[in-house]
């Protein structure tokens, strides 16, 4: 089996998430729930984004959060996702490539726009989230290539993108050219509310050695096995799943197999300015360990290094260089 050339390939919704700050007036003008999150179709997309004024793009999606954690910390990621043949398509493609991220996906072409989620900031710091799915959703097996997934150590999936029946098939396509190069394959549960739509198909990707690795946290893993108690989702994970990674918050994480289970500290943050990210990051940190032969404990532990960063900031994206922080946390990269 040759080496990889990819750590790993994130594969994702394309969300380009556009900030802008507003005052309390501009809510009610707007007939907004103040920190609610709701979605919205392509002509409310169009209109709130014209009405905006002053905004800041930052390409974000889960997976896509994951692909520039992991080339932050000097590695090579891939990305695969759908955006539009517009602005903010262009921006987003921009944005992963500037990160060091592989992003070769064709955009969308005269149909509908790139996704974003509008985030509407008022002076007490509240966000009111508009989320328009759009060109994302759009990802199909055609967008696959052949050559990123077997030059890839991993093929990693966001459970967010289950929902629309082309990306799933774009995903076992993905899967099945993962493995037939010897590579591993791994998904994210994404949020427990992912879980309960699609837990027998997960279940069944797990059974059927479709996925090799699962990442999840506690209310996820708890939400895919039915239970209450953390311990018995645990030993379930263990003889349903090769390789689990699960993130406990200020328990640290834990890394599951048949054969053992690790545990790995948190690390301390003197203050959470926005979890929002953390198991995103925690995914690149973990997933570069595994690429480069790093035990399960110090993949762990590296996980768990990069979402100590994330979640000292506003924002999923990490703002200091993860390959510094790590070399000075006595990590050899």
């Amino acid at each position: 089996m040759t080496k990889p050339a990819f750590d790993a390939l994130c594969i994702g919704n394309a969300i380009c998430d556009v900030f802008a700050h507003v005052e309390e007036d501009f809510l009610v003008r707007e007939n907004l729930v103040k920190g609610s999150m709701r979605l919205i179709d392509t002509a409310e997309a169009l209109r709130l984004y014209e009405r905006m004024g002053q905004t800041v793009l930052i390409s974000g999606g889960s997976a896509g959060n994951t692909a520039a954690g992991i080339a932050s910390l000097g590695g090579k990621p891939a990305y695969l996702g759908k955006v539009a043949n517009d602005v903010l398509g262009a921006s987003y493609a921009h944005d992963m490539k500037g990160t060091g991220v592989h992003f070769e996906t064709a955009p969308l072409v005269d149909s509908v726009p790139t996704a974003r989620s509008m985030i509407l900031i008022t002076p007490d710091g509240e966000r009111t989230m508009n989320t328009y799915l759009g060109a994302c959703v759009e990802l199909s097996p055609a967008d696959v290539d052949p050559a990123v997934v077997g030059a890839s150590a991993v093929t990693y999936m966001e459970g967010y993108l289950w929902d629309p029946p082309a990306a799933k098939e774009a995903f076992l396509q993905a899967a099945r050219i993962a493995h037939e190069n010897g590579r591993l394959v791994a998904i994210s549960l994404s949020d427990s509310f992912c879980v309960d739509r699609y837990r027998s198909e997960f279940q069944g990707l797990l059974r059927d050695g479709v996925v090799d690795l699962m990442f999840a946290n506690e209310h996820e893993l708890k939400a895919l096995y039915q239970t209450a108690d953390i311990d018995t989702a645990i030993r379930a994970a263990a003889g349903s799943c090769k390789l689990t990674a699960l993130t406990r918050g200020e328990d640290g994480a834990m890394a599951i197999t048949r054969e053992e289970t690790v545990h790995v500290r948190a690390n301390e943050v003197s203050e959470v300015a926005d979890l929002t990210g953390a198991g995103d990051l925690f995914a690149s940190g973990f997933l570069y360990g595994l690429a480069h032969d790093f035990d399960l404990a110090t993949s762990a532990s590296l996980g768990c290094l990069c979402a100590s960063e994330v979640i000292a900031h506003v924002g999923a994206r990490p703002q200091k260089s993860l390959k510094s922080l790590a070399t000075d946390s006595g990590f050899t990269l």
